[in-house]
């Protein structure tokens, strides 16, 4: 019998999904109508051609090669490391044209002038800077800013062809002096989108960010209104969600399922075969990990690693490469090799040859894993001829770093895998009425992450002019990758565990899964617009960006309440087997509140991300929510299915559980002794200073004991790291020796 909550949500789910999909083609198609031109030329009051829409182009280009969106950042996206581009040069040309007035008008430098005189003088450069004469798309600005300009790129150029160990910048050897001097063209073309007024409007094409009063730019109002709007929105929601929740959705104590799986059954070829997919999974976490301790290491030690010279080696934009695209490896991997370990348990068959298709995914995700990290080395340093970087090196865009032949090589795998799951999946799928099914919910999670990946490969043959609509496609891949079909295949996983494991009955999965479905995607395809404030986009997103981006703390909410549920039927069951994975889920649904939602929460409405935008705070809820979230999940599904590999004879749950707790342990000391005084200093420098000197290197040498105090966080983390790689390198062996002993 059908439930008939169940199907109310299921037609609530699909309004919602049509809902938020108009609302964001609506919201797209505004953004390339209001993204921030190009100036075809840029010239002098007396003619000179300054630089032109080529110059910008090609520099975009040029700075995509040398990845140095993985050192600093354009418009606060990207690596905290290194200066933001965009409010360095800011800052940096209306300093250089408050002196040339100061010199013209009073025959002195800026800092001599009387208060009065300086209030002159910061009008005029303002006024100029905020209303820009532009005529049939040729943007002309007076001498004076004109000369600025030119000292600013110039300088600019420089600092791009040499090595400075003081700020931890090392020369891009795909850099040419040309190359160079087109970079500081697009780095000064950012900044003038974020001074100049939009035309019949009183702020610029980035709602007035980054924050300078050196430059009048200061909060609009409507930063000001969805702040409150947003908040009370979600004041609304947490209200209306825990009531429905609990009168609707929440199961009775005895409502439970039966167990589905019993005991240990013999495990399939497929099945057998996922065992070095853990293995990679172990590795690659390791490598993830060593480039995130010499990251951490270069803030306290700019010039190198503890008196060795390595900074030229392991520069740090390749370090984040690296770190960025081994996380987003092993986290697949682990879903992909436990969503092929858990399909025979759903359909009771193997398909013929599945084994084998097993071992060319297999194969092919580490060909274009050693690709990746080959050619994302090769880029930077410059060692591809021509355009070749864009195929086979760094694309230069943070987490979609892969070359494009790499992304159309994962993109392809990934759907691979989605047919491995399918073939599997097909007897259950036929076999269950309707399309809404838990089955049916898990092969579609499953799709949706291959499909949405392809947005990140706009336009597939070269990249796009724009960078406003570059970063608002990436953010399409990176927020809705994570905060909709992680999130969709992450409830509906651990949904299905929960009712194979006997916790919940089948009833009361499918109808909890379709209420945090309705919540995850009324959140995270909205929401995506809270990462879109101040790129260049229009204001739209400011009002329902805000509002939805609060919205993806509601599912998470339950999240919590779900693991109280866990952790009390765990510890009712006595002999309980599947304990490792199960802590692991409730550790996965705890950081997915506090690190996804307390801490992107806090974040995220208009008027606080709009002093905190690129700072330590954002990295204290980046690491929590990415591992915390989806690490922990994979790491708990991989568990899950090494129970199985292993059986009775030789399995141990204390050192997965140690590892448990280390990682724990790691990410709450990071946060205390590191990302929080870091962060909550850096905030309050950009109120009382500016974000341009948030972001400083004379910033960051004040912060330097915080620093080195990332370290304890570190070892514990690492400790847990290497224990559950150990473990799990043990636990497939003892499964492969116990699956020989049987059929001897």
């Amino acid at each position: 019998m059908k439930d008939p909550i169940t199907k109310i949500l299921k037609r609530i789910f699909l309004l919602v999904l049509v809902g938020c999909a108009s609302i964001f083609i609506w919201g797209t198609v505004k953004t390339y109508q209001g993204a921030p031109p190009i100036p075809k030329r840029v010239v002098s009051q007396s003619g000179e051609v300054l630089l032109t829409s080529s110059n910008i182009v090609r520099g975009k280009a040029a700075f995509q090669e040398a990845d140095l969106m993985d050192y600093g950042s354009v418009y606060g996206n990207g690596a905290y490391f290194g200066e933001d581009f965009t409010a360095s040069l800011l800052h940096e040309w209306a300093l250089q044209m408050n002196q040339m007035y100061a010199k013209q008008q009073y025959q002195t430098t800026y800092d001599k002038l009387s208060k009065a005189q300086k209030v002159t003088v910061n009008a005029e450069v303002q006024t100029q800077l905020q209303h820009p004469k532009v005529k049939n798309n040729v943007l002309t600005l007076s001498n004076t800013a004109s000369a600025a300009l030119k000292d600013v790129v110039v300088k600019t150029q420089h600092q791009l062809m040499h090595t400075n160990k003081r700020t931890g910048y090392v020369q891009e050897r795909s850099l040419t002096a040309t190359k160079a001097l087109d970079t500081a063209d697009f780095f000064w073309y950012t900044s003038w989108t974020s001074v100049a007024h939009r035309p019949g409007v009183n702020y610029s094409y980035t709602n007035n960010w980054p924050y300078d009063p050196l430059v009048g730019n200061t909060p609009t109002s409507a930063t000001f209104i969805w702040t409150w709007v947003s908040i009370g929105f979600l004041l609304a929601g947490i209200g209306g969600v825990i009531y429905f929740y609990f009168a609707h959705i929440s199961a009775p104590v005895e409502d439970v399922g039966e167990v589905i799986i019993k005991g240990f059954p013999k495990l399939t070829p497929s099945q057998r075969k996922t065992g070095k997919y853990f293995i990679s999974v172990a590795l690659l976490f390791l490598i993830q990990i060593l480039a995130g301790v010499l990251m951490a290491h270069y803030y306290s030690e700019r010039g190198g690693f503890f008196g060795l010279n390595i900074i030229s080696l392991l520069p740090f934009n390749v370090l984040k490469a690296i770190h960025i695209q081994t996380a987003i490896f092993w986290i697949a991997i682990s879903w992909i090799g436990a969503g092929i370990f858990l399909m025979p348990f759903i359909s009771g068959k193997e398909p013929k040859h599945q084994g084998l298709l097993v071992d060319i995914l297999f194969v092919a995700i580490w060909a274009v894993g050693i690709g990746t990290l080959a050619g994302l080395y090769a880029g930077i340093k410059g060692w591809l001829p021509g355009n070749s970087w864009f195929w086979f090196g760094n694309q230069g865009l943070t987490y979609l770093q892969l070359g494009r032949f790499d992304q159309l090589a994962l993109f392809i795998g990934l759907f691979l895998w989605v047919f491995i799951i399918a073939r599997a999946l097909w007897p259950a799928l036929r076999g269950k009425k309707g399309f809404g099914t838990l089955e049916h919910l898990l092969f579609y999670s499953g799709f949706s992450i291959a499909a949405m990946y392809a947005f990140g490969m706009f336009p597939i043959t070269w990249i796009m002019k724009s960078f406003t609509l570059t970063d608002f496609w990436r953010w399409w891949v990176v927020h809705l990758w994570v905060e909709g079909t992680f999130e969709f295949f992450a409830i509906v996983a651990t949904a299905y565990i929960l009712v194979v494991l006997g916790f919940i009955s089948r009833k009361t999965a499918e109808r909890s899964t379709w209420f945090e479905l309705i919540l995850v995607f009324l959140g995270g395809i909205v929401g995506t617009g809270h990462h879109m404030y101040w790129i260049g986009e229009p204001w739209i997103w400011l009002s329902i960006g805000s509002m939805f981006a609060f919205v993806e703390v509601l599912p998470l909410l339950l999240m919590i309440v779900e693991a109280i549920e866990y952790r009390k039927h765990m510890k009712n069951e006595k002999g309980f087997a599947h304990k490792v994975a199960l802590t692991y889920l409730m550790g996965s649904g705890f950081w997915n509140f506090f690190g996804a939602g307390v801490m992107g929460g806090l974040i995220n409405a208009p008027l606080i991300n709009y002093y905190e935008h690129g700072t330590f705070l954002t990295l204290a809820h980046a690491h929590t929510s990415m591992f915390g979230a989806f690490g922990l999940l994979g790491i708990g599904l991989m568990y899950f299915g090494l129970r199985y590999l292993v059986g009775d004879n030789g399995w141990s749950n204390k050192p997965a559980i140690w590892a448990f707790w280390f990682y724990n342990i790691g990410m709450l000391l990071w946060c205390l002794l590191n990302f929080w005084p870091i962060g909550f200093e850096q905030l309050n420098a950009v109120f009382m200073h500016s974000y341009v000197y948030a972001r400083s290197v004379a910033f960051y040498n004040k912060t330097l004991v915080w620093q080195w105090l990332r370290m304890p966080g570190d070892v514990f983390f690492a400790a847990g790291a290497l224990l559950m790689s150990w473990d799990i390198y043990r636990k497939v062996r003892i499964g492969m020796k116990n699956y020989r002993q049987r059929n001897a």
